[in-house]
């Protein structure tokens, strides 16, 4: 009797078993995506059709195509920490939760009227939204995308608005940003994400336009657009306030017109220096991270854009705003010297290193395509075919801080 109650028992799980089999399968099938990891999935932002490409950076293909993100002309994307969703920030506004592997939206929402992007918490569980209009930082749970936290970016006795730009994580469960009118860089404390704790730190500079927290979570940098010079804050020591660095770079001379501004981010530090740009010049600033002190200076074809470092340090790419954005140099670290131009295609707009820095992907606008090339020979090893690209995102960023 015992032994007919076990077979029976053991037959109903054994067939229970098949049934969670067969309809997995079942569901495989019906969707036409097989089982896979995800890290070496990306996105590639298709600027004027509002949509992504997702791709896969070991094969260098393109695996699917999704719409309906609405207005992408200034796109960003932050990476789940299980790297199987992107968020993409809108300009309009749009924040949208892209499932990697289902290929599809999994939510979207309408969180303000134009964003320029975004972060993700240390612990994964938050995305925050800087904002434009209206300025200020929205804070949303990742799961569900509810919002948790309005914090208005106020400042002045007419209680306006500022934009916020510079929008970074980092330790301690905290965001990182700066506010361009009202000079400022502001610090909170989300642990409690409904009741998020702000510490604002005023006179950071005139017109912080970007900002990056260096890759040990330590430092947060904003460039400067209002005059020469970077605003330093030190994360671990927040009572010791702010401190600019690179005073007077272009003391003497004229800046020239900016036609884009520049972008900073992490990926900026290679060793233990940051190479930055240099507000209307064509030249890269080199930064001893130690000291803070400028060391060097490496002239360039135009004003850059991107600064990046790949990831072993031994280069940096750097691609450049109108009229000279046909075109890359890449700089030698050890020497300090551009070894190498290269002209892509028309319009080059980003880049992004595959995690190991084997090969750059590269976005030509106005070309309508990508360009996949190796990072040791220069080599174009393939083309991707897409629609005004811009933004390429690798979920390697998941892993690191400032991304």
């Amino acid at each position: 009797m015992k032994n007919r109650n076990f077979l029976t028992q053991y037959s109903q799980i054994f067939f229970r078993g098949l049934g969670i089999a067969f309809s997995m399968s079942a569901l495989l099938a019906c969707t036409h995506i097989g089982l896979r990891g995800t890290g070496d999935l990306g996105v590639i932002i298709e600027r004027a059709a509002g949509r992504v490409q997702i791709i896969e950076h070991s094969g260098a293909t393109r695996l699917a195509s999704v719409s309906g993100l609405g207005d992408l002309s200034h796109a960003s994307v932050v990476i789940s920490r299980d790297t199987r969703f992107a968020y993409v920030f809108g300009r309009d506004g749009g924040l949208t939760k892209l499932d990697l592997l289902l290929q599809k939206i999994d939510k979207r929402i309408v969180q303000a009227g134009n964003s320029i992007g975004g972060a993700i918490s240390q612990d994964g569980r938050l995305v925050a939204a800087q904002n434009y209009q209206p300025g200020g930082v929205k804070i949303f749970d990742a799961a569900t995308l509810e919002l948790l936290a309005d914090i208005p970016s106020s400042f002045g006795d007419d209680g306006k608005r500022s934009k916020v730009v510079g929008l970074a994580d980092a330790p301690g469960q905290r965001f990182v940003w700066s506010c361009f009118d009202s000079g400022e860089i502001w610090v909170a404390d989300v642990r409690d994400p409904r009741h998020p704790q702000v510490q604002q730190f005023k006179n950071a500079g005139r017109e912080p336009y970007d900002g990056l927290v260096t890759p040990d979570g330590r430092y947060y940098l904003a460039g400067l657009f209002g005059e020469d010079g970077m605003a330093m804050l030190d994360l671990w020591h927040l009572d010791r306030g702010v401190r600019k660095i690179l005073p007077n770079y272009s003391k003497g001379e004229e800046k020239l017109p900016v036609y884009k501004m520049p972008h900073l981010r992490g990926w900026a530090i290679a060793g233990r220096y940051a190479y930055v740009p240099a507000i209307g010049r064509h030249e890269v600033l080199i930064v001893d991270t130690e000291s803070w002190q400028e060391v060097g200076r490496v002239a360039v074809a135009g004003q850059p854009v991107f600064v990046m470092a790949r990831p072993d340090g031994k280069q940096v790419w750097v691609n450049f705003a109108f009229p000279d954005n046909g075109q890359f140099n890449v700089i030698d670290v050890e020497s300090r010297q551009v070894i190498k131009t290269l002209t892509p295609g028309k319009a080059i707009l980003h880049m992004e290193f595959t995690p190991r820095g084997e090969a750059v992907w590269i976005s030509a606008r106005d070309d309508h395509r990508v360009m996949v090339i190796a990072t040791d020979d220069f080599s174009t090893r393939q083309v991707l075919q897409a629609d005004s690209p811009s933004g390429i995102f690798f979920t390697s960023r998941a892993a690191r801080i400032g991304f």
